[in-house]
């Protein structure tokens, strides 16, 4: 039964989609055009590097080099396995989706478990730092400090929900530090999977995109909504719309810095659609990424308002 509803949600979306496509021929053009411009100035700059060196680390066993006090402080904090605790980094440093991504990678190579990519999922959604202090700080919000607060409340749940989840019942023992069966691979093939496997999850992100600034123009278009609901809509569907718009709006810096961390927070629809594509095909569950998205965003948004107090 739930499938059947799902099917023809589907497949009315689809259909209406379809006639609007025909109808707003110039908006979908023009969305197209702009998800374009962003991916190729914004998006393949600040993922694609990231995305190939993740994948060579991962495939060199990332998590042999970190040293052990390290990993036994992690583990002891969080109760996390060696593998988990590179990925964490690893996402930290790229930004999402790629935590989506790697995770899909160590656990087609059985590095770490289906609980334990469960409850990964859970707290390694970062954006990536150069999009946080350079676009949405300086293009954004015009403020390099701004930019600073927002990054630090937006990293700063992540840690508090590995900590408060770090109860959950799972079993780590058996998933320490395998061996990965591609580091017999020369550096060369390592190297060309690694422009390959980016290639393809870049092209993914950008239809992924592309779809979502049609569908929230669509979703805009019907809807009679002022500037400032219109500008929530948005940032719920797509990041970057919603923050372009949030920017826009003539209210405090203060509001504007709350909700531009909670947008990044949450993630948009957008992104959680590309981490279910990375997910596709496992027993990976997306509910439990969700549902912390939400108390990330919540804690994100009371996180900034205190630090813009506080400090700005």
């Amino acid at each position: 039964m739930k499938n059947k509803i799902i099917n023809n949600l589907v497949v009315f979306l689809s259909l209406f989609s379809l006639v609007e496509l025909i109808i707003n021929k110039e908006l979908v053009f023009s969305n197209i055009s702009y998800s374009l411009k962003l991916w190729i100035n914004s998006i393949i700059p600040s993922l694609f590097p990231f995305f190939v060196i993740s994948d060579i680390l991962i495939n060199y066993n990332i998590t042999s080099y970190i040293p052990r006090n390290i990993k036994n402080i992690f583990s002891y904090l969080f109760k996390t396995s060696d593998n988990v605790t590179s990925l964490f980094f690893l996402s930290m440093l790229s930004g999402f989706p790629s935590s989506g991504r790697n995770v899909r990678l160590m656990y087609d190579y059985k590095l770490i478990s289906t609980d334990e990519a469960n409850r990964f999922l859970m707290f390694s959604h970062f954006s990536n730092p150069l999009f946080i202090l350079g676009t949405v700080a300086i293009f954004y919000l015009k403020d390099s400090k701004l930019g600073l607060v927002v990054l630090i409340s937006h990293y700063i749940p992540n840690i508090l929900i590995a900590f408060f989840t770090r109860n959950c019942n799972y079993n780590v023992g058996s998933y320490k530090c395998k061996d990965i069966p591609s580091i017999n691979k020369s550096f060369p093939i390592i190297f060309s999977n690694a422009i390959k496997n980016a290639i393809s999850s870049l092209l993914m992100i950008l239809g992924t995109l592309s779809c979502f600034l049609v569908i929230s123009s669509f979703v805009l278009n019907i809807l009679t909504i002022d500037s400032y609901s219109g500008a929530i809509v948005k940032g719920l569907l797509e990041i970057t719309m919603g923050l372009n718009s949030l920017c826009l709006l003539k209210i405090d810096n203060l509001y504007k810095v709350v909700i531009s961390s909670m947008f990044l927070s949450f993630g948009g629809f957008s992104i959680h659609m590309q981490i279910l594509s990375f997910l596709a095909d496992t027993d990976i569950s997306y509910k439990p990424f969700f549902i912390s998205r939400i108390y990330h965003s919540c804690l994100s948004g009371l996180i900034a308002y205190f630090l813009y107090i506080v400090f700005i």
